[in-house]
């Protein structure tokens, strides 16, 4: 099952800029939440620091509290964080010189699984949660780069699911995909939340009201607004999120 998230004043710098202000909110758990805002906001590095990938960027700092129920992450392994908190990237980025098989195995065997018959059971699991099984069933020892880029996308998905993730943060999934890949990747949403906690940066307003509970809008580094989606986009308390919502900026 996902667990929830709270972030208190977290703060993030590249150098000497500044790009989040002082977030503070809760993610719930089994929930989707959709983090919107313009290029350039914070969105991106918002979900970098509830991983720890952003302290992998060169001069990259953070400051304040991110807890996922009661484990403070960073007091934790880094490498563990990254196993209960995954992550799909915008770019389908399938380890290319592998077989479908071993893109999703690779993660259970760094954690230590090496029982063949445990570890196909486990890829085949994987595979069904992200709805690709059926497209690859006969071909799972094939290269993963001749699938399609909404195939690679949800390989991707595949992959983060297998080490039993308990949170599943997605960049931007669907930008580059097809519109039919893209109702794929947002019907997996909708079913991986009752498993998961799902944090969605998107800049498709309508991808965010169909699949998001909740919605945060950022804005230069600050959290603008945050509630339930259908109350964002219909009747927003703020005046900037109801200007980014109607398209007058971003």
């Amino acid at each position: 099952m996902g667990k929830s998230i709270s972030v208190t004043d977290l703060k993030a710098w590249y150098g000497d800029s500044l790009t989040l202000k002082g977030i503070t909110m809760e993610l719930d758990a089994n929930r989707a939440t959709a983090i919107i805002g313009p290029s350039g906001c914070g969105k991106s590095t918002f979900i970098r620091c509830l991983n720890r990938l952003h302290e992998t960027s060169p001069g990259a700092k953070m400051e304040g509290s991110i807890r996922l129920e009661d484990e403070d992450l960073y007091t934790m392994d880094p490498v563990d964080v990254r196993r209960v908190v995954g992550m799909v990237f915008q770019k389908a980025n399938p380890f290319p010189t592998m077989s479908i098989y071993d893109n999703i195995a690779i993660g259970l065997r760094l954690g230590g699984i090496r029982n063949r018959t445990e570890l196909t059971d486990r890829v085949e699991k994987s595979l069904k949660m992200a709805a690709l099984w059926d497209e690859v069933a006969d071909r799972i020892h094939t290269p993963a780069t001749a699938l399609s880029g909404g195939q690679q996308q949800r390989l991707c998905i595949a992959r983060a699911l297998a080490v039993e993730p308990e949170v599943l943060l997605m960049d931007e999934p669907a930008s580059a995909l097809d519109p039919v890949s893209t109702l794929r990747v947002e019907e997996l949403v909708e079913q991986l939340k009752e498993s998961y906690t799902i944090v969605i940066v998107t800049h498709n307003m309508q991808q965010a009201a169909r699949v998001a509970d909740k919605t945060a809008f950022f804005l230069n580094g600050e959290l603008i607004e945050f509630g339930e989606t259908t109350g964002i986009f219909t009747n927003p308390v703020d005046k900037r999120t109801e200007d980014y919502i109607t398209g007058r900026f971003g």
